[in-house]
């Protein structure tokens, strides 16, 4: 095996082992909830703050992206010739892992996790923090408006996959980008199927509602 294929195989299962890190899970144990068994089920920020209140949920919310730019960190210093290529595999291992933890399989008996939002975001932070600013403006504005936090991370995803391909398009970013992009917005529509369809039918819980 060659060194460039130990070195993906080294930052696939890194990052992919740093997004499995049950966060919200272990918060919610230290304040004697289990997150799995309360409002959604959800181990993310957003059922955290609703069983935990705003302030845990925005810890959560930090810890989590925290190990996405760990692991896009780490994949940097192992793929010091393919950066973009290392930040792509990383940031998308890191989600798979924060959606389906092996960690939380072993505690649970079920492979499932977060929806993958706060993990996406801090790699996107990392790749092109002015498009973070942008969709940030906009998914505030909603957040506001409508207190529908599902609704205003798919906007702010669906807004950042766009620009990003336009970017990669104007050769203004490594094609590797657009690739990644893609994924990172389909894994996230699947996460949150449920959801788009509470939305759809004016039944999805706004910010704020306990769990």
């Amino acid at each position: 095996m060659t060194d460039q294929w130990q070195q993906i195989i080294l930052v696939l299962v890194l990052s992919y082992v740093l997004g499995a890190i049950p966060t919200a899970y272990l918060i919610g144990r230290i304040k004697k909830i289990n997150i799995f068994e309360v409002g959604s089920g959800n181990m993310g920020a957003t059922n955290a703050s609703r069983a935990l209140g705003i302030g845990w949920g925005v810890l959560v919310w930090l810890l989590d992206m925290s190990k996405g730019i760990a692991a896009i960190f780490l994949a940097r210093q192992i793929m010091t010739d393919a950066v973009a290529a290392a930040t792509a595999l990383a940031g998308a291992m890191s989600i798979i892992g924060h959606n389906w933890s092996i960690f939380v399989a072993v505690l649970t008996g079920k492979l499932r996790g977060g929806k993958g939002a706060s993990v996406a975001f801090a790699a996107l932070l990392v790749i092109a923090p002015g498009i973070v600013l942008g969709i940030s403006l906009v998914g505030s504005l909603i957040l506001f408006l409508t207190r529908y936090v599902s609704l205003a991370v798919l906007v702010m995803i669906g807004i950042a996959t766009l620009w990003m391909i336009i970017l990669v398009d104007q050769h203004l970013m490594p094609i590797e980008y657009s690739y990644y992009s893609v994924l990172v917005a389909v894994l996230i529509a699947y996460r949150f199927r449920d959801n788009i369809e509470r939305l759809l039918r004016g039944t999805e819980r706004r910010l704020g509602e306990r769990a």
